[in-house]
């Protein structure tokens, strides 16, 4: 907010710049106006705020109206960029370089004030483009998203090194087991330790230095399981990934470390002849799916969409939403009219009340999927729901495909229908003519705010993570052991 008056730093150069000008000393201008030499000093200094009598009292000593006094600008260019440097050397960035204040003399030259003071604005153009913000956020999700549509949420070299580590555990069939995961750990020259101390900001923490991978003794709410979280972090050392210098470089890693433990977890030969089985059966179910390889809803539906296109020969879609209809996470090669925002992000967006995403919160039986055919202005499309709740809400997990493909689908003989005008806001949006009112300016409702729409994410040598505690765990593991 501009306040019309300059800071304190600014305000004691210009009272300095015309003490010196008119050849006055502290002294001297102290006695003149009732302050101790020490006092004003202070006050040219910008430590101390001074009343507006005092102003009106060294204006009037110095010859200078009030205005002059009070402008915001430096004096002088030379005091401007003594100005520039000393707020840079209070500012956070610099103070956690822990480095002393360069104090500017007489003796100093322009030039190389200039010189320190342009060292000071790199390093804070870096800090600026290191915080991600989270609209840059969320067009690296959208790149990165439109990058696996492109190729069909399909990341073939991954499929092979997935498939040769689980072979090499000595896996053969079912699901992978704790046991196959501790041996591809140990291959690798890891060993699993499970601790209850692991910090808050992590899921798991790899002591390069040790071999050694900290995992927590229990799943984490939400579908991380143990494997999973294993398998992640030994893909890190498998794909050679370096420290991110992006955040949209991070969410790529992240991507390809979640693609990594799907693929161990439902190994490609495995789940496609599982699949394929399945659809030539006309019996394609994600329940199915999860409980042959003992994963989530989520997982199986998401490596659902690794798989059908490339070798079921089908497109689809997958959708998990929120229970107040916000869509988290989303892909589609199947034509379904997801939203979207001005950028092309899907995130937030709130899908259609008549999609079995939002509809199969109504349900009473929530132990299996609800199936439904839902009429759109990009043609028929049928889903399979399943709803969960996480330790803070609750959740539902949509895989579908267009009407020409859910012949292969069990469940595809439900006579559950529904139409989707979506995004014409007379669909579900636009409240109906009597309700509009008599309520129309008879309602405020307050909105909640969620901190992540105002806050930049996190930063750090690794997004969101606490440095100082993964190292702190590391020394009091490293010495315990």
């Amino acid at each position: 907010m501009d306040t019309g008056v300059p800071d304190l730093a600014t305000l004691g150069r210009r009272i300095r710049h015309f003490r010196t000008e008119a050849g006055m000393t502290l002294d001297r201008l102290g006695a003149d106006v009732g302050l101790a030499a020490s006092q004003l000093s202070l006050i040219e200094t910008g430590k101390r705020e001074p009343r507006l009598s005092t102003l009106d009292a060294i204006a009037a000593a110095l010859g200078v109206g009030m205005p002059d006094l009070l402008a915001k600008e430096a004096p002088n260019p030379r005091a401007a960029l003594e100005l520039e440097l000393e707020k840079a050397q209070q500012s956070p960035i610099y103070a956690e370089l822990g480095l002393p204040d360069f104090k500017p003399g007489r003796g100093t030259s322009d030039e190389q004030l200039k010189s320190v003071i342009g060292l000071h604005r790199e390093l804070q153009r870096r800090a600026r483009e290191a915080i991600a913000t989270p609209e840059e956020a969320r067009r690296a999700n959208t790149e990165l998203r439109e990058l696996m549509r492109a190729r069909n949420n399909y990341l073939p070299d991954i499929e092979d090194l997935a498939e040769e580590r689980v072979r090499a555990s000595g896996h053969v069939t079912g699901a992978v087991t704790h046991r196959e995961v501790s041996v591809m750990a140990e291959q690798l020259g890891f060993k699993l330790i499970y601790v209850d101390d692991l910090p808050d900001s992590t899921r798991s923490i790899t002591d390069l230095a040790n071999g050694r991978i900290y995992l927590p003794p229990a799943s984490i709410p939400g579908g991380h399981g143990l494997r999973s979280m294993a398998l992640q972090a030994m893909a890190h050392r498998l794909l050679g990934h370096e420290r991110p210098d992006s955040y949209a470089e991070f969410l790529w890693q992240r991507l390809q470390i979640n693609y990594f433990a799907a693929c161990c977890l439902m190994p490609q030969a495995a789940s496609v002849e599982f699949l394929a089985a399945a659809k030539k059966e006309k019996r394609l179910a994600v329940e199915d799916f999860r409980d042959a390889f003992g994963v989530t809803h989520e997982a199986a539906a998401l490596r659902m969409t690794n798989l059908a296109t490339e070798h079921l020969d089908m497109t689809l879609h997958f959708l998990r939403v929120a229970g107040d209809g916000a869509l988290l996470k989303g892909y589609e090669n199947d034509g379904l009219p997801i939203p979207t925002d001005v950028t092309g992000s899907i995130e937030g967006q709130w899908v259609c009340k008549q999609w079995s995403a939002r509809r199969a919160f109504d349900e009473q039986n929530r132990t299996t999927e609800n199936y439904q055919y839902t009429d759109t202005p990009a043609g028929t499309f049928w889903c399979a729901t399943q709803t969960g709740t996480t330790r803070d809400a609750q959740f539902s997990i949509s895989l579908g495909v267009p009407f020409s493909q859910a012949k292969w689908f069990r469940g595809r003989e439900t006579t559950v229908r529904a139409e989707s005008r979506c995004p014409d806001p007379s669909c579900c949006r636009r409240p109906s003519d009597d309700l509009e009112s008599r309520w129309a300016g008879n309602a405020w409702p307050s909105a909640r705010l969620h901190a992540h729409v105002l806050s930049p994410l996190p930063t750090g040598l690794f997004p969101g993570v606490d440095d100082q505690t993964v190292y702190e765990f590391l020394e009091h593991h490293a010495r315990q052991a």
